[in-house]
């Protein structure tokens, strides 16, 4: 019996002995980002480390966005493979377990499957501010379609989504893919929509489904039926001294055959504060009439030759036949906008 015990006493000191010798050699089976390092001493698997897997982490990251790309460079990252620290990492999972268990498979020939991941060095705080610059990029905040006129016609400004780039999970993305030796991978930019607008430009034709522009340069009245254009029409404008207004509108009133209550100034003479009945010779209002500002208006004139030029007292002219078509095609309300 007690020959017995010493026998396994020598067997288990020469085990742990054994154990002891492998403590800075790595293991069979195990790698590092798949690059065999079994068998290797501590210092081995370092320049083995170093010699096949430093190019490979040092690489770029690219994000993209849509068809977008956005590089964040090894030198700005300052990422790095730490050998020494990859060749430690695998002497640690090599060294799991008991000292007997180790030692009978160092001795049997087993195998520790295990891949090891690189350690891998970056600077956290360059990854945050090419995050907050790329986010600078992408995050836009919602808008509002909108018309306006400008240079002659009218200008749609259509309405956009809010968006916002996640910067806590771009940042997490970004550092796992700095810890992996993986270089053709991209990571997709994690944007959301943030708010989504108010008014659209469907809104604003169904709001607005008749629209009056008027360039006084070029003499020329457009009208709109759902933000397309209809129609052209040939006018007159106010002249020296009594220019059209210019400035964004409506039609506040609308009259057939219209009586003209002549604005008590100079130049109406005679005719001023007075109210001139629809038909009479001394009326200029021939057919209709869509007020707009401040007594100045739309109507139809008999003096067809004035069309195309500053002739008038600060009206909008037209022929009998287009101020006819335009009055059964507007309402009160109707977007006038003057240029």
């Amino acid at each position: 019996m007690t020959a017995a015990f010493a026998v396994l006493a020598a067997i288990a000191g020469g085990l742990l002995i054994f154990d002891a010798t492998r403590a800075d050699r790595i293991a069979r089976g195990v790698r590092v980002a798949g690059l065999d390092v079994g068998g290797m001493t501590r210092a081995q698997a370092r320049r083995s480390v170093q010699a096949r897997l430093a190019g490979v982490a040092e690489h770029p990251i690219v994000v993209t966005w849509r068809d977008q790309r956005f590089t964040l460079a090894p030198r700005d990252s300052g990422v790095r493979l730490d050998a020494a620290a990859t060749a430690g990492r695998a002497v640690a999972r090599s060294r799991r377990g008991d000292p007997f268990g180790r030692a009978l498979r160092e001795l049997t020939g087993g195998e520790v499957r295990a891949d090891v991941a690189p350690a891998v060095r970056f600077s956290r705080v360059a990854v945050r501010r090419f995050v907050r610059a790329l986010a600078r990029r992408l995050d836009r905040r919602a808008r509002d379609a909108d018309i306006d006129f400008v240079a002659y016609r009218i200008r749609k400004t259509r309405a956009r989504n809010g968006r916002l780039l996640r910067r806590p999970e771009l940042e997490r993305a970004i550092a796992a893919r700095l810890r992996s030796p993986r270089r053709d991978e991209r990571i997709a930019a994690p944007v959301v929509i943030s708010r989504r607008p108010d008014r659209t430009l469907k809104d604003i034709a169904r709001r607005y489904p008749r629209v009056i522009t008027i360039s006084r340069q070029r003499k020329i009245l457009r009208f709109y039926r759902h933000l397309k254009l209809a129609e052209t029409f040939r006018i007159a404008v106010g002249q020296i001294g009594h220019k059209t207004p210019a400035g964004r509108y409506a039609i506040e009133t609308m009259e057939k055959d219209p009586a003209w209550h002549v604005p008590d100034e100079a130049w109406a003479g005679d005719l001023a504060g007075r109210v001139i009945p629809p038909g009479d010779p001394q009326n200029p209002l021939k057919a209709r009439w869509m007020g707009f500002h401040d007594g100045a208006g739309m109507h139809g004139t008999s003096d067809i030759g004035s069309l195309g030029a500053a002739a008038s007292h600060g009206c909008i002219r037209m022929s009998v036949p287009d101020v006819e078509k335009l009055y059964r095609r507007v309402r009160v309300g109707t977007p006038v906008f003057i240029a």
